[in-house]
């Protein structure tokens, strides 16, 4: 095992702490051991928690499909001027700040441990990787000798840039002699 911090190589398994750096290394053991998750800490992703973003998407919708939708028509057909356009406001502008505000400052819910998240080594190699273990990492060896290539004709062809014309000499026919005129 090697140390996450300082990364210098740990002698055996059964070392707590790192001889360079002191990082703590029972608890990465322990992580390893167990997938990359510790079995204490179950009962913490366990508790579902009410405040989340997706909750909160999903209240700012229903208040604006409530308020806007249901209860501006219903207080209209009742006959109230004020009201019809104070709830059409409050169910529009409402559904988005609680929408807008949820997505800022609450959290995202935590991942469920029944949904797999102990088995997430073997779930993290997709599935046509997973059915052919057994072949070898490399295709078997193509070999086509360079003296029987042809080009195919006519599908692609260079395009004309000059490259192989001599470039012209910058102060050829450039400079006269200066004669004096009499």
């Amino acid at each position: 095992m090697f140390c996450p911090n300082c990364g210098q190589q740990q002698v055996s398994q059964e070392i707590k702490f790192c001889s360079r750096c002191g990082f703590p290394l029972g608890l990465v053991a322990e992580i390893l051991a167990h997938g990359g998750f510790l079995p204490q800490l179950a009962d913490l992703y366990k508790s579902k928690k009410i405040f989340t973003k997706s909750n909160g998407i999903k209240f700012g919708l229903i208040w604006f499909l409530f308020w806007s939708l249901l209860m501006t028509p219903l207080l209209g057909i009742a006959g109230g001027d004020e009201i019809v356009a104070v709830t059409a406001v409050l169910g529009f502008v409402g559904g988005i700040i609680i929408m807008i505000l949820s997505v800022l400052f609450l959290t995202n819910a935590p991942k469920n441990i029944q949904d797999g998240h102990l088995n997430q080594s073997e779930n993290m190699m997709p599935a046509h990787l997973k059915a052919n273990r057994t072949q070898s990492a490399l295709p078997p060896q193509q070999t086509q000798p360079a003296q029987s290539y042809v080009p195919p004709g006519n599908v692609w062809k260079s395009a004309d840039t000059g490259d192989l014309v001599h470039p012209h000499s910058v102060t050829e026919n450039t400079t006269k002699l200066l004669k004096k005129e009499e």
